[in-house]
């Protein structure tokens, strides 16, 4: 009895503790909440005070190029009360961004500023990125060099192989003694879930047209088909081929000694004694191996000051915005079509078929507005969303404002459909895109549910009427759904057709959903010119005949209450010296993300008619 009136007890304090860890939690995140919301609002206020201040800052200055995060042409919406939020419970997932226009500017800024004397590449936190932003950031590094003079100094703990391709573009490459460097080469590996599917019984259904529409695969196969490997390797060439001649011709290298097999690279590690920092020495990769004390003292040395003033790069964005010239009436304005497109309306960092057709809408309606840079990084989606946004190009160019498409790291599928139309197609040489195909899918369950002794039943008027993922798919149905993937897919060759003054049995040859590298591209026919996001807005400027321009971004203004709070949140984490701390395994966490994307894509699609223009294999592994 006693017993039992003690286990009594124990439950019922075990009751308390709970309800008190519950109580104890909310008590805390409120307290948290109201404390970040009143120093956000103080620190902001203050800083919103600071920035009607000039901004001044001493000779010999080091600009540090700290790069924390991934590349973007578009920052992801994020709710700043959301943000509030998981601040206060101390459940913030932040997925840092830097946009590549943020970079381009600070860099040829501080090559005509007498005040900054050295650039420190500073890219430890540096994410895989696209070879087309690292080429541009490449290309405005070169450039500092050889318009201003002054020495860049790259330093890393270690160098993934993006962060190594702009610490090359340094005149001194050092690294940690404890560091690593290894040049693994690009490639393209994804999960297969065939067997998967089969095994808990569901029903995949899949329509599409093209010999190389791989973006399927994955639910009808096991492995990867040799016509998806055959085009894979070919474009994944072209991207290897670019960056070995790149950095072969920066660090003096041969290009073979890019392609080692493990058998030689073994023997080199083995030279090295195991050690990867005296590896990374012996094959030239790095000049110096230094701990941060000894890298601090080096600085010192090169500016000439005990104490170097280091200037941040918000900091110096910041700077750089008082200084802007006069606004000058005529303007080539910059139209952002970034990430997985979607019918309706998206938040920035996403494409929707009616949110970026307003966009292009606005520059259409500007009358200082001459010509339109449509600058394009996604992979495709919607094909409803990607016709949306093509008629607003044509009513642009019909409106008489040219349009010149700037292809980034990829426009592929639906990103190529939305430039298809443009007046120019500039691409680089490592842009992915091509992959002119179309797809549908869906899947039903009804097999999943009988296994679990569950069924579906009822009446109605039509034979279609009721259906749903829980009933097989009827076949007649099936080939309704293909007839009309087979009739999208004569609409995107014969737009192409059209747009690029091919014959339809032309494109169709090098269309069937194949993937191809810009230079490829551009030897096909599908893109006009190789070159970069400055080259494509001179194209438009000189195709509006336009000297003097100034070069905005339309974009869809936030509430003013919003703005407010975001502007404030954001120069409140600026002052109180707030970084993303970049993740150290950032390969499984790709893997994961992959794998997260192949699951929830279906989900989030949202074609009206279920047809997809997108390129699954366009994501590959840094």
């Amino acid at each position: 009895m006693s017993s039992e009136i003690s286990r009594n007890k124990n439950w019922f304090f075990d009751i308390l503790k709970a309800c008190w860890g519950v109580l104890n939690f909310t008590r805390k995140a409120i307290l948290n909440l109201i404390f970040i919301v009143l120093a956000v609002l103080i620190i902001g206020a203050l800083s919103f005070e600071q920035k009607e201040k000039p901004i001044i800052f001493a000779d010999n200055s080091v600009l540090e190029l700290k790069l924390v995060g991934e590349i973007v042409e578009e920052k992801r919406f994020v709710d700043p009360y959301s943000e509030i939020l998981n601040d206060a419970i101390g459940s913030s997932s932040d997925n840092p961004e830097i946009l590549i226009t943020d970079i381009l500017n600070a860099i040829d800024a501080a090559a005509e500023d007498d005040k900054i004397v050295l650039l420190h590449l500073n890219l430890h936190g540096l994410f895989n990125s696209s070879m087309t932003h690292l080429q541009e950031i490449g290309i405005a590094l070169k450039r500092f060099k050889e318009t201003s003079g002054k020495p860049i100094i790259a330093y890393g703990d270690y160098y993934t192989q993006a962060q190594y391709y702009l610490a090359a573009h340094a005149d001194e490459v050092v690294m940690n003694p404890m560091g690593s460097v290894i040049l693994e080469g690009f490639g393209r590996y994804q999960m297969y879930y065939k067997d998967a599917l089969e095994s808990l019984k569901i029903t995949s259904h899949v329509f599409r047209v093209g010999t190389f529409k791989s973006a399927v695969e994955p639910y009808l196969r096991n492995d990867m088909s040799d016509a998806a490997k055959e085009a894979n390797e070919q474009w994944l060439g072209v991207l290897w081929d670019q960056y070995k001649s790149d950095v072969s011709a920066l660090r003096n290298l041969s290009e073979d000694s890019f392609d080692e097999s493990l058998d030689s690279l073994l023997s080199k590690f083995k030279a090295a004694g195991g050690d990867f920092s005296q590896y990374a020495l012996n094959s030239k990769l790095i000049d110096a191996v230094m701990t941060h004390q000894e890298f601090d003292a080096f600085v010192q040395q090169k500016v000439e000051q005990k104490e170097p003033n280091y200037i941040a790069l918000s900091d110096y964005l910041d700077y750089v915005d008082q200084t802007i010239q006069p606004i000058v009436k005529d303007k080539v304005a910059i139209v952002v079509a970034s990430g997985t497109i979607y019918d309706g309306v998206r938040k920035p960092g996403e494409i929707g078929g009616h949110s970026t057709a307003e966009l292009l809408k606005m520059a259409r309606e500007d009358d200082a507005v001459k010509a339109v840079v449509l600058r394009v990084n996604s992979p495709g989606g919607s094909a409803f969303a990607s016709e949306i946004i093509r008629n607003e190009v044509l009513a642009l160019k019909q409106a008489g404002k040219p349009v010149i498409a700037s292809m980034s790291g990829v426009a592929a599928s639906g990103g190529y459909w939305i430039s298809a139309s443009a007046d120019e197609i500039w691409a680089s040489p490592t842009t992915i895109t091509g992959s002119i195909g179309i797809f549908g899918m869906f899947m039903t369950y009804e097999k999943s549910l009988q296994h679990l002794g569950l069924s579906t039943d009822g009446v109605g008027t039509t034979e279609l009427a009721g259906y749903g993922p829980t009933q097989a798919l009827p076949a007649k149905l099936g080939d309704i759904i293909q007839l009309s993937i087979e009739q999208g897919y004569r609409e995107f060759i014969n737009l192409v057709s059209t747009e690029r003054g091919m014959t339809p049995k032309a494109v169709d040859q090098i269309a069937q959903g194949r993937v191809w590298s810009g230079q490829t591209a551009k030897e096909l026919g599908l893109v006009d010119h190789l070159g970069y996001y400055d080259d494509a807005i001179l194209a438009a400027a000189q195709r509006a005949e336009l000297e003097d321009y100034e070069i905005i971004q339309i974009t869809k203004p936030m509430k003013g209450f919003d703005k407010i709070i975001q502007e404030l949140l954001g120069l409140a984490k600026v002052n109180l010296g707030y970084e993303p701390t970049p993740s150290t395994n950032q390969k499984v966490m790709s893997a994961l993300k992959s794998v997260l994307k192949d699951t929830t894509r279906w989900i989030e699609f949202n074609d009206p008619r279920h047809m997809y223009v997108y390129c699954v294999q366009c994501d590959i592994a840094n």
